[in-house]
This record gives structure tokens, C-alpha cells and sequence, in this order.
């Protein structure tokens, strides 16, 4: 369910369990009577007559009043229970969902990972937890004010002058707890946030003895939410204790009161008895909403954070499935400003790639290679231009369909809990052939028969349980399954060995064989051998693009030499600076460069500059500097 209509579905829920709830309420603060009631027959009553029968009946309809309302008290406890329980399965889901797509929006910056998750067990709490009772019940506070006026006026007025002074002071504790509550809250969800991430590192942090350092930095920065924590809580302790002062004020004020009108014989001492409990039921919705007025702004904020997230989420009502695309793909005057920044990591990229062409995507560290790779997936999404699959804008294609039809390996392979076969899969349910399949098209179907059980091997969160190469070759499965049409493979020999590098450079082979369009963004030189086109990126924008072989000629310069070995050795190049390293090239069909051995004990690395070779442009090669 889309994020606002789960919102609604949940509030219209809310409402109609509330007159349920209302409707209980009403039966119980009636039953609430029966004290009083039992009472001021006991005063005015038995004892004057000295009735036992009287007195039996009147016990027994006590007792049977008491008893139902203890049971609708239960009913109305697992209501609240429930509806919590309810309100939890019905926003987890899309509150999840649109934490990613915050996370998405804003390009992975500023988001607390999953805080509305958080917002939402404090709202559940809430509504489960014994303080919203007071809070309900506060509604009935002027019904029994009002039976004290039909006692006597004098009393009525009594119980109202400390109702009013009672209610002050619950406004107060909100007043003056309510901006300090929230600072408090704020800054312990980013304190929590920090440790999220510091427990997400504690190899890095253990390795180089960070972990003083970074306890010492935490408790600083968590030191101001518990400071404004306490300090919230000192005042509403003052202000509970105060108003607890006032009502037993009140209470002994009443009690004066009535039996000065008893001795005036203005009213029976069953009447001052019955006026004393009401008014203790009528002031301890009140004295307890103070006591419980913490977890309610608590819960109204967590309220307020899921709402403005929910409300920043664009529902889509059945979105259109699209035909499935070629892998015909269209990157179009492609600009990126990371949320919070001036300067744009990307301008203009522009490139197109027919289906079944694998291009490469070289160029410095920060040139910008990964941040386009996931503008290139649809995780992040343009803020000028267009990323096109077979003509469709990846920031108008529901994301649902449109992974279907592409696979992706991030730089930071990262697996999810649960067992191999799941992750393949991409956690969903998938029939067994196909998961085998994929894994035989990466090439790591011999690998995962020798895990500890197979298909079946429990990775851990995270992928603990497997080296950096079997993450690396599982992810590679786990994108080509499906039979994706485009891929974008970002560093995906970065933690393979040689026989995994061999097992990708079979998978590509096969890839084309399909027609799958790939990008892959790399540093190391062998993957560039089986590429179509090369894209040269530096310093954001294109700067060379075209055939492979004419790239690299103009990149290492006509007359370069290949270095000793087999064919396709390393060149290291420079670009403005930076090195670049690329595989030698191949002799060109449009005036290729002539390739020697090196000389013997000659230096095997050869600097040269973009953009300044001493060769005339290949002809099929564009110069981009502007994108």
C-alpha cells in the first residue's frame, strides 16, 4: 500500500476503533459511580435504619457493578492493545518504504536511517501503554463536577476552583516541557543514529583503536539530550508533585466544606461522603494526564514526524507496467547537485548504448564514476537531464517495474540476512531453477555447492560469513537474475581473485550474447577488453567518448608501446593530472597505432596527458570537455 493512503486507511482505522473505545469509556466512568453511590446509601440508608437486607441487595449490586466494569476495562485495554498492534502492521511496511525513498531523494545525505520505524513503536507504545487511560478519560471530568453541583452548590464550586487549578498545571507541564522534550528527542535519535553507524564499522573502529575516541564523541554529543531529558523531567516531577499538593488541598477543603453542611443540615453526611470520592475520580483523570502528558507529547511528535514523511511521498495508484525494454540506453545532458550543496558533481553527461553494447566507464578518483553508475540504476535521480531505458525517464518509471529489468553491483557489495538462494533472488520468492540459473550465468553456482549448505548457507546480515570475493560474485548473481536487459557493474572485480576474474569476463561474454547492455565502471585495465565504448570522465564531466580501441589510441598517444607480454597489458595514462590506467590498444580499423615491445630494462609505465597527445584526434572519437 502507497505511504499516504496507508496514512489515511490508519486514521479513518483509528476513528472508528475510537467510538468503540468511547463507547466503553461512557459505561465505565457511569460505573465509576458505584462507590459514591454505595455510599451515600450506606450513610443515609442502612445505617439509619439498620437494614441488613438493604444492606445485602445494595452489596451485591455494588459488587456486580464492580465486576463489569473490571471485565469492560479488559475489553477495553486489548481494543487499544490491538489497535496499536494494528496501526503497527499497517505503516511498518510503508514507513519503511518511505525511509528509503528519503534516503533516495535526498542521495543517501542527512537521513537517520529508519527513525520513522522508531517514531512508530513510540506512537504504539503510547496507544498500548496504561497513560493514554487518563488521557481518555479526562473528557468526563466536567459529568462528575456536575453531580458534586447537584450535591450542593458550595461543594460544586469547591471542585471546580481545584479542577481549574489542577488543569493549569497539566498545561504548564506541556508549556514548559513540550520544546525541551523535543530537543531531547532530537538529539537522542541522532545520537542513536551514531551508533548505528559506529556499530556498522566496529571492524574499522577495532582495527585502528578508534573506539575511545569515538565513545568519548558520542556521549558529547548525546550529553545534550540527556541535559534537556532531566531537565524536562525535573520540571514535570515539580509540577506533578504541586499538583498532587493542590488536589488533596481541595480534597480537605471539600471534606471541611460538607461537614459544615451537615452540621447546617444542609446536606447528609452520605452526600459529603459521595461528593469526596467523586471528586477524587473527577481530578484523577487530570493529576495522571500530568504524569502521563511525558508519553503523550512523545507520541503527538512521533505522530507529526511519520505524517510530514509520509506527506512528502508521492502516491502512485496503480502505476502502468511497461513493455519490457531492450536495453536501449539514452543519458541526456545528465546534471547532479548532492542535496546541500552549490557545486554539481556531474554536468551534461551525455551517452547513448544500443542493446547488447557494453561500455566502459574509466576516469580519476571523484570524477564523479559512482555517483553516475547510481543515477544510472534510478537509486538517485537527476537533478537536470534524463537517464532513458528503451525512451523511458527513470524518475517517472515505478521502481518496482523497472527493477525487474536491471541488474546492479555497487562499489560496497552489500548482502542482507537470510540464506544465499534468498539473496540471489532478491529476497523474493523465486522458483529454484531460476536462482541456479543465475548463479550458472556468474559463473558461482560450483562456489555455493561447497558452502556449508549450499543454496541454503545462512550468510549473516551483511554477508558476515562470506570473504569480500564470494560477496562480490553472489552479488554479481544476484544482478543478472532475472535476465536483466542493462546492468551496471560499479568496480565488480574489485575483490576477485584470478579465476573470479576469468568467471566475469565469461559472464560478459554471455551477457552480450543476450543482448544485456552493461556500463561497468572500473580501474583495472583487463575488463576493458571486452568493451564496445569507453567513456572518459574527469573532474564531472565527459571528456572522451567513442569505439574502445580509438579511445584508448588517443588516450596513450599514436606510437605508444605496448607493454611486454600478452596483448592488452597496462598503460597508465594522466588525466589533467590524475593517473588513469587502461589496457594498451588494439590495432584500430580506422588507422590504428603500431604496437612494439618495449625495449629491454625501458621503464613499463608510460605518462601521458589527456587531451595532449601528439597523434590527431581518431576519427570516431568525441572531445566532451563541457559534457
Amino acid at each position: 500500500m502507497q505511504p499516504r493512503a496507508a496514512l489515511r486507511n490508519v486514521v479513518a482505522g483509528v476513528r472508528r476503533a475510537m467510538v468503540a473505545v468511547a463507547l466503553f469509556s461512557i459505561v465505565i466512568n457511569l460505573l465509576m459511580l458505584t462507590v459514591p453511590i454505595y455510599m451515600m446509601q450506606m450513610f443515609d440508608r442502612v445505617l439509619p435504619t439498620k437494614h441488613t437486607d438493604t444492606l445485602l441487595l445494595l452489596t451485591a449490586m455494588a459488587l456486580g457493578a464492580v465486576l463489569l466494569m473490571s471485565a469492560i476495562e479488559i475489553v477495553r485495554a486489548r481494543i487499544m492493545v490491538r489497535l496499536g498492534a494494528w496501526i503497527d502492521r499497517q505503516l511498518s511496511g510503508p514507513l519503511l518504504e518511505a525511509s528509503l525513498n528519503e534516503s533516495l531523494r535526498r542521495s543517501g545525505a542527512g537521513v537517520q536511517g529508519a527513525s520513522a520505524l522508531r517514531e512508530l513503536n513510540t506512537l504504539r507504545q503510547f496507544i498500548t501503554g496504561p497513560s493514554v487511560f487518563p488521557i481518555l478519560d479526562s473528557p468526563w471530568v466536567p459529568f462528575y463536577l456536575t453531580i458534586i453541583f447537584f450535591l450542593h452548590p458550595m461543594l460544586g464550586w469547591i471542585s471546580v476552583a481545584g479542577g481549574v487549578l489542577v488543569f493549569l498545571f497539566a498545561v504548564a507541564n506541556d508549556v514548559l516541557t513540550r520544546p525541551v522534550m523535543s530537543k531531547a528527542t532530537r538529539s537522542t535519535n541522532q545520537a542513536l543514529y551514531r551508533a548505528d553507524a559506529a556499530v556498522r564499522n566496529a571492524d574499522v573502529i577495532a582495527a585502528l583503536g578508534m573506539a575511545p575516541s569515538l565513545v568519548s564523541k558520542w556521549r558529547m554529543a548525546g550529553e545534550e539530550g540527556l541535559v534537556s531529558q532531566s531537565v524536562a523531567s525535573d520540571m514535570s516531577g515539580v509540577i506533578a508533585s504541586m499538583a498532587r499538593m493542590m488536589r488533596m488541598f481541595v480534597q480537605v477543603g471539600i471534606l471541611g466544606a460538607g461537614a459544615y453542611l451537615v452540621i447546617e443540615g444542609e446536606i447528609t453526611g452520605g452526600a459529603m461522603i459521595g461528593a469526596s470520592i467523586i471528586l477524587g475520580r473527577a481530578m484523577a483523570p487530570i493529576e495522571q494526564s500530568i504524569n502521563a502528558w511525558r508519553g503523550f507529547t512523545g507520541a503527538r511528535n512521533a505522530y507529526r514526524s511519520i505524517s510530514q514523511l509520509i506527506a512528502r511521498q508521492d502516491d502512485i495508484d496503480d502505476p502502468m507496467t511497461l513493455p519490457d525494454p531492450s536495453g536501449h540506453l539514452q543519458v541526456e545532458a545528465v546534471t547532479f547537485v548532492p542535496p546541500g550543496q552549490r557545486e554539481p558533481i556531474l554536468r551534461q553527461i551525455t551517452f547513448e548504448a544500443q542493446p547488447g553494447e557494453q561500455v566502459g566507464l574509466v576516469g580519476p578518483s571523484a570524477s564523479g564514476k559512482t555517483t553516475l553508475s547510481r543515477l544510472l540504476v534510478g537509486s538517485w535521480i537527476a537533478t537536470a537531464g534524463a537517464v532513458r531505458l528503451d525512451g523511458a525517464d527513470f524518475a517517472y518509471w515505478d521502481a518496482s517495474d523497472r527493477g525487474r529489468h536491471i541488474g546492479y553491483v555497487p562499489q560496497d557489495v552489500e548482502l542482507f540476512e537470510g540464506t544465499v538462494r534468498e539473496n540471489i533472488a532478491r529476497l523474493a520468492e523465486a522458483d529454484p531453477t531460476e536462482v541456479v540459473a543465475a548463479a550458472k550465468l556468474a559463473r558461482v553456482h560450483d562456489m555455493i555447492l561447497h558452502l556449508p549448505d549450499g543454496y541454503d548457507t545462512q550468510i549473516g546480515e551483511g554477508g558476515v560469513r562470506l570473504s569480500g570475493g564470494q560477496r562480490q560474485r553472489i552479488a554479481m548473481a544476484r544482478a543478472v537474475f532475472g535476465d536483466p536487459k542493462f546492468l551496471v557493474l560499479d568496480e565488480p572485480n574489485a575483490n576477485l581473485d584470478r579465476d573470479g576474474d576469468m568467471a566475469l569476463l565469461e559472464t560478459l561474454k554471455d551477457l552480450k550474447a543476450r543482448g544485456c547492455t552493461v556500463v561497468i565502471v572500473t580501474h583495472r585495465p583487463a575488463i576493458l577488453d571486452h568493451v564496445d565504448t569507453v567513456v572518459v570522465l574527469n573532474q564531472g564531466r565527459v571528456e572522451m567518448r567513442g569505439p574502445r580501441d580509438e579511445v584508448l589510441e588517443k588516450l596513450t598517444g599514436a606510437g605508444q608501446r605496448q607493454l611486454p607480454g600478452q596483448p592488452g597489458g597496462a598503460l597508465t595514462g594522466a588525466a589533467n593530472g590524475h593517473p588513469v590506467t587502461a589496457p594498451a590498444p588494439r590495432p584500430s580499423n580506422s588507422g590504428g597505432v603500431a604496437v612494439q615491445p618495449l625495449p629491454p630494462g625501458s621503464d613499463s609505465r608510460i605518462s601521458i596527458q589527456l587531451g595532449r597527445t601528439r597523434s590527431p584526434t581518431p576519427p570516431n572519437v568525441e572531445h566532451a570537455s563541457e559534457g
